[in-house]
């Protein structure tokens, strides 16, 4: 089962268009009815740079990154007001781990540090794709997982995995040693590794190998993966190969199928993301009556991010104007 990607990179999702817009020097963006004064800009900037765990940028554009960063918290906040979520939804260092998917959290959090994040601002972002999942629950758009559902997924997922078999082979001199092998392998499958241990030094695999059965052709040669397509679980034979010395002993068995335990946080991370992405298209529709205007002093707001403009500003909204 596929490690679900981790929706980290939040960007706002409504369209841009250009109209006239609200605008005073002491703000420098408006969401909704909520304002970013300048004095908030620059005192979480100043903070950022006075933080000696991250490297921030440059001016004029790191503080067009504060302000986007900004702008996207507020914006989250109004949605989780409007489809009456908690803005918190906390477990959020739990839930980061979760998108990871045993990645080192310490490694996301250094990767923030060297764009000029700190800690907050990427649990910030665990924050928002929660609050995804949350506003998609509330709306019925999606369901909030339980044991049932998730081990139904569970079944789905192997249910539409394709056909895979176990494959092992081990290279011997003759074929009185192949013969001994195909007997000790057909007495005893588990022996494998035991009995593969002396020929590790030539075209022998350590330990079987799980192989989709359509993928046989691409990965043997194709009359022996034809031998493997016909032969049942469990079955072992002795068959010369074209370029190998001597010959090689395949063992053919079932592919292995994880427990559901085992792949949980897999599952799990798979429910999280539909929810997130539910989550996403109703914030979309949300974001396109909310009007947004930037500050042209910093840039207009293009794909949730603050940049550089010649000038203007730049107001997000779907409603009338």
């Amino acid at each position: 089962m596929r490690r679900p990607a981790a929706v980290l990179a939040l960007g706002l999702l409504a369209g841009v268009a250009l109209t006239g817009c609200r605008t005073s020097p002491n703000v420098a963006a408006y969401i909704g009815d909520e304002t970013i004064t300048v004095e908030e800009l620059q005192d979480a900037v100043a903070a950022h740079r006075a933080d000696p765990s991250i490297t921030p940028g440059e001016d004029p554009e790191y503080s067009r990154a504060i302000l986007s960063q900004l702008v996207r918290a507020e914006v989250f906040d109004a949605a989780a007001d409007h489809f009456g979520v908690s803005p918190d939804p906390g477990g959020l260092p739990e839930l980061l781990e979760q998108l990871l998917g045993g990645q080192d959290p310490e490694a996301y959090f250094e990767q923030a540090a060297g764009q000029g994040f700190t800690r907050a601002d990427a649990l910030e972002r665990v924050r928002q794709v929660a609050l995804l999942r949350d506003i998609a629950v509330a709306e019925g758009a999606a369901e909030a997982p339980t044991e049932a559902s998730l081990r139904a997924a569970y079944e789905q997922a192997l249910a539409q995995q394709p056909a895979q078999v176990s494959i092992g082979y081990i290279n011997v001199a003759d074929q009185q040693t192949a013969d001994e092998v195909v007997a000790t392998l057909q007495a005893d499958p588990g022996s494998y590794a035991e009995v593969a241990a002396p020929y590790l030094d030539l075209a022998t695999l350590p330990a079987p190998q799980t192989v989709a059965v359509d993928e046989l052709t691409s990965q043997l040669p194709a009359d022996l993966a034809a031998q493997v397509a016909q032969s049942q679980p469990g079955t072992a034979f002795a068959a010369p190969v074209e370029g190998i010395s001597g010959l090689l002993v395949v063992l053919v068995g079932e592919a292995p199928v994880p427990a559901f335990e085992d792949v949980r946080p897999q599952v799990e991370g798979q429910a999280f993301d539909q929810a997130a992405s539910a989550g996403a298209d109703l914030l979309e529709g949300y974001q396109s009556d909310l009007e947004i205007d930037v500050n042209p002093r910093y840039g207009s707001l293009e794909d949730g991010s603050v940049v550089a403009t010649d000038g203007g500003v730049v107001r997000l909204l779907g409603a009338e104007d």
